[in-house]
């Protein structure tokens, strides 16, 4: 017997349109690794150095060569991984919600396996960011004693200010983005140095915005998701780091230079099309996201360990 539309279809295109759309605010990654659709699973990183940032002479005089320039170059090799997960809706559920307006389990599952791939995207994402492998010694520091930023003795806006310059000294252009694990940011913001700047206006409510303009950036950002071991154990996922970085808001492709991307495949996350196990008498939701975070120019970021 031939197969209709359904079946041969493997991905729901409506759960698929709720999953690409669905944000989850306390994830932060993306904004330091911007995604990049591909079309293949594997190739080579397009890295930048300071050719993709510095400004040029295009001057021509009549009859002159016409300046020509290398805009990045093939870097190391990435491969996507994919995470995939199946999210369970017993036909008990499906029939006590039937009953009840405005409960649509279908949607709610798809949201909940792509809020665990999400996490664990975002693990891979400051694993990468958070590495000070990934670091000359000229864009890394690890605070320590008086230098802290949880110490009165020091000053949170110079010392940022400082590495700033180390980022435009090496690839000709200011960071945009300034990100903070919860301690970072609770240091920062508490340091008397820098409720000194404000205490003629409103030291007591210091938002990231008045820090984003302290420090002169465009954003500032406070990664506040947490992850979990098997036992319970509850951490942050930036820890006590802070990172500055020159992250695009609008990314038109990998030729854009930037700190790093995250290489997505077409049209994902997706959502494979729903199908029932009746020896667990369920509905099996699958939801699929091929990826992979890689850094693009490293020097276009300058890592802080221990800052509190």
């Amino acid at each position: 017997m031939a197969m209709n539309a359904g079946e041969v279809r493997l991905i729901d295109p409506i759960l698929t349109t709720v999953a690409q759309g669905y944000i989850q605010p306390e994830l932060i990654g993306r904004n330091i690794f911007p995604g990049v659709p591909v079309e293949i699973s594997g190739g080579q990183v397009l890295q930048f150095g300071k050719e993709a940032f510095q400004q040029y002479n295009l001057r021509r005089a009549p009859g002159a060569a016409i300046k020509r320039i290398d805009f990045g170059y093939v870097g190391q090799h990435y491969a996507l991984t994919e995470d995939a997960v199946e999210c369970k809706v017993p036909f008990e559920w499906l029939r006590d919600a039937a009953v009840m307006p405005g409960i649509d389990l279908g949607t709610r599952a798809v949201r909940l396996g792509l809020a665990v791939v999400n996490l664990s995207l975002e693990l891979e994402q400051a694993a990468l960011a958070l590495n000070p492998a990934n670091y000359d010694d000229n864009h890394q520091i690890a605070l320590a004693g008086a230098a802290k930023w949880s110490n009165a003795a020091a000053d949170p806006v110079m010392d940022i200010l400082e590495y700033r310059e180390a980022i435009r000294s090496s690839v000709g252009i200011y960071p945009n983005l300034l990100t903070l694990g919860p301690a970072a940011w609770n240091a920062l913001r508490s340091n008397p140095n820098v409720i000194e700047r404000y205490k003629y206006t409103s030291a007591k409510s210091i938002s990231v915005d008045m820090i984003a303009e302290l420090v002169e950036v465009e954003r500032v950002q406070v990664g506040k998701a947490i992850t979990a071991t098997d036992a319970g154990v509850m951490s942050d996922i930036w820890g006590n780091n802070a990172l500055l970085s020159f992250s695009p808001t609008s990314v038109i492709g990998p030729e854009q230079p930037s700190f790093g991307y995250t290489y997505t495949m077409n049209g994902n996350p997706l959502v494979m099309i729903p199908y029932m196990e009746r020896h667990v008498r369920s509905w099996i939701y699958p939801t699929a996201y091929e990826r992979a975070p890689v850094i693009a120019a490293p020097d276009a970021a300058f890592l802080i360990q221990t800052p509190a």
